[in-house]
């Protein structure tokens, strides 16, 4: 794995560029911290205990001892499930701390809006002073903090941007909504997440690849691995988004390290609660961000293989269910 002391102090000096040796240890590392199949699932209306407890289930500690980039779901500053709500982000941000977590900085970079804007909006700078964290604009990085990668086998033209930030963390985690997706991803969740740790300037050749597009999201999640991931399913968008859409109430909050596994669960969730045809006449392992992550080795490629771990008969009654989705899909 790259010295991550060695990657800053390169990359300061004007290495723009992923050598094709350190892409590979990157890639291979990805992989290698990919592929746990254990999810958790907590259903509760509570928001705050559901964080607290969901995380405790999957029973991992990714952040002890370590800086942490915190990585949300900003697109827009519309509110929840659009984008990360800031109870939910608080709960997190709290929780990691008494993991032992030396520090905590929020990443993001937004679109279509401007994100500083989109920060400002959503009151995330006040949020950070308040609970002692740290926030990085990624659209407002120097040239230098950007890092062009050219994976193999990429469907992107000449690679991608990546914000320095996230390759140099210590830990990432990622915090995702529950949603559907109308301009091509036909999905948001942990996968797509990843989109915003990539320059403005590639959203042109991403939104304009129309048969490409869920493959390239898939790309991205190639450079780095999160530590963790949290997935706010208390509310739903089941049709439309990301900016807006059909709602429905699930009271969920999933947990796992695996993006593949979690995406799984999530889609199965849509699939419980009825959503569009895209979702529910397509098997969850041949959404287009689900089969090109399979292919790249970024996690668990058989339904099958998924386990929901529950903490009360109410979840586990849920659990059941999107278990057999999954199972008749398998």
């Amino acid at each position: 794995m790259i010295n991550r002391r060695d990657f800053v102090a390169g990359s300061a000096a004007g290495l723009l560029t992923l050598s094709a040796g350190d892409l590979a240890e990157l890639v291979a590392a990805t992989r290698q911290s990919s592929g746990n199949p254990t999810v958790a699932l907590v259903k509760s209306s509570d928001r705050h205990r559901a964080v607290i407890r969901v995380i405790d289930l999957l029973g991992v500690n990714p952040v002890r001892g370590k800086k942490v980039l915190l990585k949300p779901n900003f697109n827009t500053a519309d509110p929840f499930p659009a984008s990360t709500h800031n109870d939910t982000l608080i709960a997190l941000a709290n929780k990691l701390k008494e993991l032992g977590a030396t520090s905590i900085i929020i990443g993001e970079r937004c679109g279509p809006p401007d994100t500083a804007a989109v920060l400002r909006d959503k009151g995330i700078d006040k949020l950070c002073l308040a609970h002692d964290l740290g926030l990085i604009n990624f659209e407002a990085l120097a040239a230098e903090d950007w890092i062009r990668a050219r994976p193999d086998g990429s469907h992107w033209r000449d690679g991608f941007d990546i914000a320095r930030p996230v390759l140099a963390a210590e830990s990432v985690v990622s915090t995702c909504c529950l949603k559907t997706h109308q301009y091509g991803g036909v999905f948001t969740m942990s996968l797509k997440n990843s989109v915003g740790i990539t320059h403005k300037r590639n959203m042109t050749e991403l939104h304009a690849s129309l048969f490409s597009q869920r493959k390239m999201i898939a790309e991205i999640n190639q450079v780095y691995a999160p530590g963790l991931i949290l997935m706010d399913g208390m509310e739903v968008f089941v049709d439309g988004g990301p900016m807006s859409g059909k709602r429905k109430r699930a009271d969920l909050m999933i947990a796992g390290t695996d993006r593949v596994a979690v995406d799984a669960v999530g889609l199965a969730v849509l699939k419980e609660l009825g959503s569009n045809r895209q979702i529910m006449e397509t098997k969850i392992f041949e959404q287009g961000q689900i089969a090109r992550a399979v292919e790249l080795g970024l996690g668990v490629s058989s339904p099958a293989a998924i386990k929901i771990i529950t903490d009360d008969p109410v979840s586990r009654d849920y659990a059941d269910r999107l278990v057999g989705i999954l199972q008749k899909e398998s």
